[in-house]
């Protein structure tokens, strides 16, 4: 099994004195860092270019769940209970010198305090056989009345609507109102809501608004804002972005593809051995 490896650095002089190595690789890369985890503020890192020491005081040791380089970051999550997901970002300063970060999604806000800114059938299916697995933490979810579907309220690891098959999610769908969207997106916190909607077999993101409305921000430069949604986008291709124009057409779209996903999961199990495995 993949670890995750905290150890001190042996380098006396250094003003990094934690070493971290990520299972990323045959050697894993090998980063200095100034914590041991990015627990209230991001955690500054330097590559280590000399290695993994030969006989490190090893201070973690954490089984890895997710460890994947995915443009200018690395997801990662742990097998532990809390403290378990964070990112490793890797950035240019002016001059062209590489600056490196881990965050969590609360960190990340941190850094950023002033970023606040038809009644047919789908797919076929009987009423009986589409169960639409819906978030404990939605304040005001949607109901899908009239639709020919149930639902059961649920805590979801990933999205805000959800489906299964054997137990198993095969697909997610996360919704965001404007604001929603505009405030995930300065933040940094959409980047790990779109990591783990990208470990599912088949997932997506729909905004309740139209994709004109970002240029009409008033306290944001709208250019800005869709220059990050194209980032973010670009990074978690798996994960497409939709909008929905409203509130009604969002909770159809995603009545619809919940729908479809279930319908392709049953007619084509996935292969194991394939990026989409079944978690």
């Amino acid at each position: 099994m993949s670890l995750f490896t905290v150890a001190r650095n042996p380098d006396p002089e250094s003003t990094l004195p934690y070493l971290i190595r990520l299972p990323l690789g045959a050697e894993g890369l090998v980063l200095k860092a100034r914590e041991p985890w990015p627990r209230t503020a991001r955690v500054y890192c330097h590559r280590a270019e000399e290695g993994w020491p030969a006989e490190p005081e090893v201070l973690e040791e954490v089984p890895v769940r997710v460890c994947r380089r995915r443009g200018a970051a690395v997801d990662l999550v742990l097998e532990r209970g809390r403290d378990s997901r964070s990112q490793v970002v890797f950035t240019r300063l002016r001059g062209g010198r590489e600056a490196i970060f881990w965050q969590t999604a609360k960190t990340a806000r941190a850094a950023r305090p002033g970023a606040r800114v038809p009644g047919r059938r789908a797919a076929g299916l009987a009423p009986e056989d589409l169960m639409i697995l819906v978030d404990s933490r939605e304040r005001y979810p949607y109901r899908f009345v009239g639709r020919k579907a149930r639902t059961e309220r649920r805590a979801l690891r990933a999205g805000d609507y959800a489906v299964e098959l054997d137990g198993d999610l095969v697909a997610a769908v996360e919704r965001k109102s404007l604001g929603n969207l505009v405030s995930g997106l300065t933040d940094g916190s959409l980047a790990f809501q779109l990591a783990d909607l990208a470990e599912l077999p088949r997932a997506a993101l729909v905004v309740e608004d139209r994709y004109p409305a970002v240029f009409r921000l008033e306290h944001l430069d709208p250019a800005w804002v869709a220059d990050l949604l194209a980032s973010v986008q670009v990074r978690y291709p798996a994960v497409p972005i939709v909008f929905g124009d409203s509130r009604k057409h969002a909770e159809e779209w995603t009545y619809r593809f919940l729908a479809a996903a279930l319908v392709a999961a049953v007619e084509t199990p996935l292969d194991p051995s394939g990026p989409g495995v079944r978690r």
